[in-house]
């Protein structure tokens, strides 16, 4: 099983590379899969690569999603 995360590019680096923001950790990761990637874009993330864009709405529901997720684990 594999987890792909949402994650915004927040710069843009040399050679297919790029920072993005995963829920306030900063990654570089490469966008070789992702050639049009741009700043403030939604990727997926895995293992240190961008996989896709996706859509700004849908990320924000599924990071909620996780936020949700690790709140009802600290409360148990």
């Amino acid at each position: 099983m594999c987890l792909a995360i949402p994650a915004r590019v927040v710069e843009l680096l040399p050679n297919m590379r790029a920072i993005v923001d995963l829920g306030g950790v900063r990654k570089e990761v490469s966008i070789d899969l992702v050639d049009d990637a741009q700043l403030d874009d939604y990727v997926i993330v895995h293992v240190g690569y961008a996989l896709g864009k996706i859509d700004p709405d849908e990320a924000q529901r599924t990071l909620a999603l996780f936020a949700e997720l690790a709140q009802s684990e600290a409360r148990a």
